[in-house]
């Protein structure tokens, strides 16, 4: 017994468990004994992928130590899954089926802190897609609760809804207009993804930018010697780690959001979102909330902001009674599509741009920002402030590959009078055709599109080059307001 309860308790230790409520690990000392043994021996036979050994001494925790480690649900999707899919008795299929069910039914009533309810809701319902299929092919009626699971899942979680969360339910929003034949569910399903996801990434972003100031810093310090080399052996990978997976977060929720972009496109062109929202105009009104929505929805869709009367309605409402950033911006992205402005519309389109970069408050809002005052320079003509524009997006997101392919537009359209000092013809192409590739790099979404304008620029003749004693791979000087060395091609 002694040698039992010193294996228990190294084993309790190991869990990383501290302090205790009074019934964590069951009513009695005997099943506070038996409860750490049977949790220390799944773990050994989870971990060494003997799940059904697992699976029984899994039953015996949560039957009387349910509270006893997170880890005993967190653990209990994989094992019950791995169990299903290797159980040939339909019987007991279903019974650990309805297992899996009852984890998400439990796990935030046992640790409200580590599982929310919402979380719980959507992994419940997403489960049910999984293995319901045969009830639900039989009774397709079944998937209208299931889409309300997640419907609440969502509207329970919002920013912090899970990605694997958001798929399925906007595949099933995708099902849904099939069963109904209402292009609005769909409509209302993209209004809750893009919302509640671009405020999570936002979230996200503003944590990114903080760890990245504090490796900064904490590499100056150390530069500086103001930093113990052992500290900063410490602490620079536990601040590297951190901010690779704020990072990873971030493309997976963008990842995410663009899945939903494509799939949402087909649904809803510009004339149904202005059918739609112009019936629900009157009672948006004076919902905030509800005109960001909205104006989110079509801001998505250039077409979308040219001539859209409804578009302007409710921006200006929106600026008069939440003069926030999102409003200043999108305020500046309407009134950059109108035709025929003047010098006076630039200004104020600018003005619009640069109030909202006051107010935005990370590096990824920002950025967006400053690559579209760049882009009002270029149409004005202005390369230096153009130019000047785009490279501070960079500064402040370093992948920005739009604002290296605005550089490159510049650099493009600057003509002959931007060649080298013996007016090389088309070597500005040059300069050009390095931000194109630079943007493929930094961005591969862009690769096609920095492809094909790479593919459109003129380059230098070879006898223009021979002439010059140029040879592929040169070094080369381009002058005028481009400043830059390039490479010969």
């Amino acid at each position: 017994m002694k040698r039992l309860f010193l294996v228990a308790i190294v084993s309790f230790f190991a869990l990383g468990v501290h302090a205790q409520t009074p019934n964590q690990w069951g009513e009695t000392p005997e099943d506070s004994l038996f409860c750490l043994e049977k949790v220390n021996l799944f773990r050994m036979h989870y971990e060494a992928k003997n799940y059904r050994e697992a699976y029984d001494n899994w039953q015996m925790v949560v039957n009387t130590c349910p509270r006893s480690w997170d880890a005993i649900f967190t653990y209990s999707q994989n094992m019950l899954d791995n169990l299903i899919r290797e159980e040939t008795d339909s019987i007991a299929k279903r019974r650990l089926i309805d297992t899996l069910f009852w984890t998400y039914d439990v796990r935030s009533t046992y640790f409200p802190k580590r599982f929310s309810v919402g979380s719980c809701i959507g992994f419940k319902a997403l489960n049910m897609l999984r293995y319901n299929a045969d009830e639900l092919q039989a009774d397709q009626t079944k998937y209208k609760d299931i889409f309300k699971m997640f419907e609440q899942s969502v509207e329970l979680d919002k920013e912090n809804t899970q990605p694997s969360i958001w798929n399925n339910y906007f595949l099933l929003a995708e099902a849904m207009v099939a069963f109904e034949s209402d292009t609005t569910i769909i409509i209302e399903a993209y209004e809750r993804a893009t919302t509640y996801i671009k405020i999570g990434m936002t979230e996200q972003y503003k944590r990114f930018d903080q760890q990245v100031a504090k490796l900064e810093e904490l590499q100056e310090k150390f530069n500086e010697q103001l930093v113990d080399p052992g500290e900063y052996s410490r602490v620079y990978p536990i601040l590297v780690r951190d901010t690779a997976r704020i990072n990873n977060f971030i493309a997976t929720y963008e990842k995410t959001l663009t899945n939903i972009e494509q799939k949402f496109t087909p649904y809803a062109p510009c004339e149904v979102l202005k059918e739609v929202y112009g019936k629900k105009m009157d009672e948006m009104r004076d919902n905030v909330d509800a005109l960001k929505r909205m104006l989110l929805l079509f801001q998505n869709s250039e077409d979308c902001l040219k001539d859209n009367a409804l578009f302007e309605e409710a921006i200006a409402i929106l600026y008069k009674n939440d003069p926030s950033a999102d409003a200043a911006f999108w305020m500046g992205n309407f009134l950059i599509q109108r035709d025929n402005k003047t010098s006076e519309d630039y200004e104020k389109i600018l003005s619009y741009y640069n109030e909202a970069l006051g107010k935005y408050e990370t590096n990824e809002q920002k950025s967006t920002v400053q690559y579209m005052i760049g882009t009002v320079y270029f149409i004005q003509q202005k390369f230096v402030e153009s130019r000047a524009a785009a490279l501070e997006a960079i500064k402040l997101k370093p992948n920005n590959g739009q604002a290296y392919m605005l550089i490159g537009d510049l650099y493009s359209q600057s003509g002959s009078r931007c060649s080298g000092g013996d007016n090389l013809p088309y070597a500005y192409n040059w300069a050009a055709a390095d931000k194109y590739l630079r943007a493929a790099t930094v961005d591969p979404s862009l690769s096609e599109a920095a492809a094909q304008k790479r593919n459109s620029l003129t380059f230098p003749s070879k006898d223009a080059k021979f002439e010059r004693g140029l040879n592929t791979g040169d070094t080369y000087r381009v002058g005028c307001w481009i400043n830059e060395t390039t490479t010969v091609r």
